[in-house]
């Protein structure tokens, strides 16, 4: 039964490495941060494999790895940055194919980290609400509320910059 399991999670990691990409590239905004957090999960899920309860709960699992490696990136860079003021400023790298609207990417930008990663997942990923749920470790409704309150921030957001812009 667990070697199943870890073939099909080897199968699912294969078929759906560009999809972890474009999740990590959403939170770090950077290549290869990006490609790092990806080897990072996929092997922190091979080596935790055993931990998989059934075949269904290898996605919300894998990406509840994902983006908590992240996270952890992007904490890490923060307190690089905090760190050593010398650090150059780094140049913004857009992957081909990856591109979001840089209005709405701002615009994205202004929530809590918790939403955006609850916006990305239901509208860039597709998942569904309780899929999100399980990944966030977040109840069902907390889910659906920060989601609803964040859409209506986000829609404020990009009326406000509207009005500012003509």
């Amino acid at each position: 039964m667990k070697q199943i399991l870890y073939e099909r999670l080897i199968q699912y990691i294969l078929e759906n490495q560009d999809r972890f990409y474009r999740v990590a590239y959403s939170y770090t905004r950077h290549q290869e941060d990006a490609l790092d957090v990806v080897q990072s999960a996929v092997c922190k899920a091979l080596e935790a494999h055993e931990s998989i309860k059934n075949e269904d709960a290898i996605q919300t699992w894998f990406y509840r790895i994902l983006i908590n490696e992240s996270l952890t990136v992007l904490k890490k860079r923060k307190r690089l940055l905090l760190s050593d003021d010398g650090l150059e400023q780094e140049e913004a790298y857009y992957e081909k194919g990856y591109e979001q609207d840089d209005d709405l990417e701002k615009e994205l930008d202004r929530l809590d980290m918790d939403v955006q990663g609850i916006i990305k997942l239901r509208f860039f990923e597709e998942l569904s609400l309780k899929e999100i749920s399980c990944i966030t470790g977040l109840n069902l409704n907390t889910v659906k509320t920060k989601l609803y309150r964040g859409l209506k921030q986000l829609k404020e957001n990009i009326q406000e910059a509207e009005i500012w812009a003509n």
